[in-house]
């Protein structure tokens, strides 16, 4: 039976840093589950599909092929036969999937590839709707947060280390925004599962995060 970690909440709260570490430790497998939607906006574009337009995204959705492979204990995305890793983090993938990751065609497209991965691996995934919707049933739930304005800082300070112009409270409203589009949108909303363990990282360091994220798998018998 595979052992499961769900790690769901807001953006910047350093969900995959914490579930990529935590895997490290444990040699489970990451499951980059923004990965895969971003791979799903990458076969949107190629196709120019009108992503307003249900019966063009469900055909599109249904005509990729879509596959998860690990090298090196990494994940690759191969979409229709290759490998989309380098296209992932573009200014325009990341707008395409951040508006078709909330339509129902396309979670549907997914959430079975991604229940799929967790029944042959042991496997931590991060997410918005982790615990809630795609492994309910996961041995070790963790709702990760932090305060606004420590998320907006964190990514601020990671623009500005990659030398991309950015402004602070542009990025606070932003995150702010984003939050209140996650938690109130229809579908798999952003929200604590009832036995999820709350974590807020706003005065953590990575290295503790990490370790209270394995105090409570060993707590669950990991």
């Amino acid at each position: 039976m595979s052992f499961q970690i769900a790690i769901d909440g807001p953006a910047g709260a350093g969900k995959s840093t914490i579930a990529k570490l935590v895997a490290e430790r444990l040699s489970f497998i990451y499951v980059d589950t923004g990965a895969m939607y971003r791979a799903i906006a990458i076969g949107l574009l190629k196709a120019k599909a009108d992503i307003d337009r249900d019966s063009e995204l469900q055909k599109c959705c249904d005509e990729m092929d879509i596959t998860i492979e690990y090298h090196d204990g990494e994940q690759v995305v191969i979409l229709d036969g290759e490998n989309v890793n380098p296209l992932l983090r573009t200014e325009e993938v990341t707008e395409i999937a951040s508006k078709s990751s909330a339509n129902p065609i396309v979670r549907r497209r997914l959430l079975a590839l991604q229940r799929e991965l967790s029944t042959k691996y042991n496997v931590v995934m991060d997410g918005r709707d982790i615990g809630t919707v795609i492994l309910p049933n996961a041995q070790v739930k963790i709702f990760l947060t932090a305060r606004a304005e420590v998320r907006a800082k964190r990514r601020y300070l990671e623009f500005l280390e990659k030398g991309i112009p950015c402004d602070l409270e542009e990025i606070r409203r932003d995150m702010e925004d984003r939050d209140y589009r996650d938690i109130h949108r229809e579908i798999s909303p952003l929200k604590k599962a009832d036995d999820a363990v709350l974590v807020d990282a706003s005065e953590l360091t990575i290295e503790e995060v990490v370790e209270k994220v394995l105090s409570i798998c060993r707590e669950k018998g990991l």
